[in-house]
């Protein structure tokens, strides 16, 4: 006996466990997971009415056992379906043999079902590819080891283009994109458009551990390029580099390759391509037929199978797409300036002497210090320039801020047209506005000390003497020489002395 009442009672009644319920009646889990999902399929509950007999619910729940037993083997199981089910998330063989089990109840046993389907798995997989991919989980890249060429319409030379190539395991999806270079810039720009190629980001991205992508190679830790590491973390994903010497790490990846040779690049062969736009165009018709191609022992397609198994797997893109950002650090100088890129950036006066992490964009460039961002401006291409937010600096750098320089002339103005004139070149010849403010605010100080008219007078002369500075017109003033004109001549009578030989000396 089965002992299918005491099970059914334990279960339906006390809400025991199958573990529990298997101790109990010292079963195995198995046979009382068997009992349970008949008793489901056959809408047997607890508790069992009296009438029935011990046969009567055995019958209901074994049909085949009290006649000829029929064989397993007559239940056929749907091999691609089960694998195709196993790619979602969550999905177990358990579960789909209990969905099996309820819809036939005379079929397989769990241990049997398990094995029939890894003999079926390794009869029809490619023993490289025997790893099952969830949904969702990752995305392998690689540079393809075929390259191609494209000819310079100008020149006529022949220039190297590499073959960038993501797919997802999982559905077996194909993105492919040419290049110029393998170069940093190339190999983030190729993430981010098989990214949004995908329409999502999966858990993990599965690269070759390059250069590129490592800085420092380590076994158990691998240190990422800040720039990929950064770009992987924008899109909420993580990096997993392969393991060096272990191609099964991403066996599909490798196998994607050969296919990208195979059925977009050998086609291609003898096309003749004059730019990138061109060549781009018609590798991704070709890839769109790849990714539509029925595949040849399992149903549907890669495309099929991705938006049926594998799309709403996916993590959402952010708004917009990542934007290449480069990383190197920097020292806070005294004047509380960072250089990036020969440009100067402003940072919190309390961190002068500290080293920061800088991170810059084409448009933005962040500091950094313990991981935490402590300023971020605009980034500027003029060279030279500073960047500069007036709360990072002391409170008396600060008030030379409330300056500008239409304020600094209007002023300069009033003194005289001279000292407008030196307030205007003050302005052009310094490398950071501050410095500019601060010497014509010196001027400002001497006009309060001097008669106007000899400030003008002074800052008259230190124009023609291309002196642009304040303290150029403090000694002129506190040597009274605004009073001198600046052309006068001075004594250029010859100087009388017995050791000075003179013109004569020489004529004769």
């Amino acid at each position: 006996m089965r002992k299918v009442r005491e099970i059914l009672k334990l279960y339906f009644e006390c809400g025991m466990s199958i573990r529990q319920i298997a101790i109990s009646c010292s079963l195995s889990r198995s046979a009382v997971s068997d009992t349970v999902a008949r008793a489901t399929a056959a809408g047997v509950s607890w508790p069992v009415p009296a009438e029935t007999g011990d046969s009567e619910l055995e019958s209901l729940l074994y049909p085949q056992s009290l006649g000829r037993k029929a064989k397993p083997e007559s239940v056929k199981l749907d091999m691609p379906y089960i694998k195709r089910e196993l790619s979602r998330k969550g999905v177990t063989l358990q579960l789909l043999w209990t969905e099996y089990i309820a819809n036939n109840p005379g079929g397989y046993q769990y241990s049997r079902y398990c094995q029939l389907y890894r003999e079926w798995q390794q009869k029809t997989a490619d023993p490289s590819l025997h790893i099952d991919h969830k949904a969702g989980e990752e995305m392998m890249v690689d540079w393809a080891g075929q390259t191609m060429q494209i000819v310079d319409r100008e020149t006529g030379e022949l220039l190297k283009v590499y073959i960038f190539v993501a797919t997802l395991p999982a559905s077996n999806c194909l993105y492919v994109e040419p290049f110029l270079s393998m170069s940093l810039e190339s190999w983030i720009a190729g993430h981010v458009h098989a990214l949004e190629f995908f329409g999502g980001a999966p858990q993990i991205i599965v690269p070759d551990n390059t250069k590129t992508v490592t800085t420092k190679y380590c076994y158990y830790e691998p240190e990422l390029n800040s720039t990929y590491a950064d770009m992987a973390s924008y899109y909420n994903t993580a990096v997993v580099p392969a393991r060096i010497a272990r191609p099964k790490d991403k066996a599909k990846a490798e196998g994607h390759v050969l296919i990208t040779s195979r059925s977009i690049l050998a086609p291609l062969r003898n096309r003749r391509f004059f730019s990138l736009a061109d060549m781009r165009e018609a590798i991704f018709e070709l890839l769109d037929a790849v990714n539509a191609k029925p595949f040849q022992k399992l149903p549907g397609s890669r495309l099929s199978t991705f938006l049926d198994i594998e799309k709403h797997t996916l993590k959402p893109l952010p708004e917009k797409p990542y934007e290449l950002a480069y990383f190197t650090k920097a020292k806070v100088n005294l004047d509380c300036h960072f250089e990036v890129k020969n440009s100067r950036y402003s940072a919190p006066r309390q961190l002068i002497g500290t080293t920061l992490i800088i991170r810059y964009t084409a448009t933005t460039v962040e500091a950094l210090h313990n991981g935490k961002r402590v300023a971020v401006h605009p980034r500027t291409m003029k060279r030279g320039q500073y960047v500069t937010l007036d709360e990072h600096l002391p409170k008396s750098q600060r008030e030379y801020g409330q300056w500008s320089p239409e304020r600094l002339l209007n002023w300069a103005g009033k003194v005289g047209p001279n000292t407008a004139a030196l307030a205007q070149k003050i302005l052009e010849s310094r490398p950071h506005p501050m410095l500019a403010y601060r010497s014509c605010l010196g001027l400002l100080r001497l006009s309060k000390t001097y008669p106007p008219t000899r400030v003008d007078a002074a800052c008259a002369r230190a124009l023609k003497a291309t002196a642009f500075n304040y303290k150029s017109v403090k000694a002129i003033l506190e040597k009274g020489l605004d009073a001198v004109a600046f052309d006068e001549p001075a004594n250029n009578s010859p100087v009388v002395h017995e050791n000075l030989r003179g013109a004569a000396y020489y004529s004769n």
